[in-house]
């Protein structure tokens, strides 16, 4: 993993692991607003300090229950990521219905892209309102290349105002999160920004930003916040079962395959599918920080145990290769990055 210093230079500090707040927003299901809060506070008292969130997770309620969960922290204590792109205007034929996008919550909202600069400006206001703060450390355009009625827009509109909002001392860095690497890659060439969040594009079982996102980061000092980890779920037991999650979706039988091989070369080594996992998503020096999420207090600790666990033995990464079942480059890089994890 890169070091640990500040964000891009930019003064901000985030530590080797973050906490993805989409589960905050009732992310495949209901959780209760204690249990949101019992997250954040297990993160907290474990050590971390870096939290990402975003008005697509639950339509403003990851963003809400997160800044309920950190008042009366030390605001200098802790640095913030919300995201922009996703405008969310009031439903005004709501009668009850759920959302649609994958997060157990009513559609009082509903999601409208807008990368305008006025959108930038009035999303970063509406989540500071839900955050209940007066500024945040990181802002990420969202998804940018979805936007598919203005692709450009982002490039040509929201990058240019969040750079001035940047320079301003608005907002203390800027990016892109979303799991296109060739999106992730466009920004770095050509713009001045200061991170990138893939999501699920570096894993166990999808090295996409290997070959060149990664590398243009190392080469222009953009911090590699990954994400995704686990792949929606694939990764996140011992042993995939016939119902496990790929990318948001139903994992083929192909995957399924390849993790219960992988699986079988961690029994070998006394380990685990999570716990290489993790491991795996921390071990490339562009890599600054690894979001992984959480739906309870629980589940929190247990992730921060594995990674905090002695890394996995060097002879299973060399294994793995030969197997084919991670590229002989991501096995090496691994080797080469003490375990990923600089424990």
């Amino acid at each position: 993993m890169g070091t640990t210093g500040a964000l891009a230079g930019r003064g901000i500090h985030l530590g080797p692991v973050s906490l993805g707040c989409a589960q905050l927003g009732n992310l495949y299901g209901k959780i209760r607003d204690s249990d949101a809060t019992g997250i954040v506070n297990t993160a907290w008292e474990r050590g971390i300090r870096y939290f990402d969130t975003a008005p697509h997770y639950g339509l403003g309620l990851s963003e809400q229950r997160l800044g309920d969960a950190l008042a009366g922290r030390p605001r200098d204590e802790f640095v913030i990521s919300t995201k922009v792109g996703r405008m969310l205007d009031p439903n005004p034929h709501f009668s009850g219905e759920r959302d649609s996008g994958g997060f157990d919550v009513p559609a009082h909202v509903v999601r409208r892209w807008d990368f305008s600069a006025d959108g930038v400006r009035r999303s970063i206001e509406s989540s500071l309102q839900r955050l209940k703060l007066d500024r945040i450390d990181l802002v990420l355009l969202h998804d940018p290349q979805e936007h598919f009625a203005d692709p450009e827009q982002a490039m040509r509109e929201a990058y240019p105002a969040l750079a001035r909002l940047r320079a301003e001392g608005v907002i203390g860095a800027i990016g892109v999160g979303t799991k296109s690497c060739s999106s992730l890659l466009r920004f770095v060439e050509e713009t001045e920004i200061d991170a990138v969040m893939p999501a699920g594009r570096y894993t166990l079982v999808n090295q996409e930003a290997l070959d060149e996102l990664l590398p243009a980061c190392e080469e222009r000092s953009v911090d590699v916040l990954n994400a995704g980890a686990f792949n929606s779920g694939i990764l996140a037991s011992p042993r995939p079962s016939e119902r496990s999650l790929f990318d948001y979706g139903a994992a083929t039988e192909s995957l399924i395959r390849r993790v219960n091989n992988i699986a079988d070369v961690c029994d070998e080594f006394g380990t685990t599918v999570p716990r290489i996992a993790l491991q795996f998503a921390a071990s490339h020096p562009a890599i600054r920080t690894v979001v992984v999420g959480a739906d309870s207090a629980a589940q929190v600790g247990a992730n921060l145990d594995l990674i905090e666990s002695v890394p996995a033995p060097r002879e299973l990464w060399r294994q793995l290769a030969q197997r084919r079942l991670i590229p002989e480059s991501a096995a090496n890089g691994v080797l080469a990055n003490n375990g990923g994890l600089d424990r």
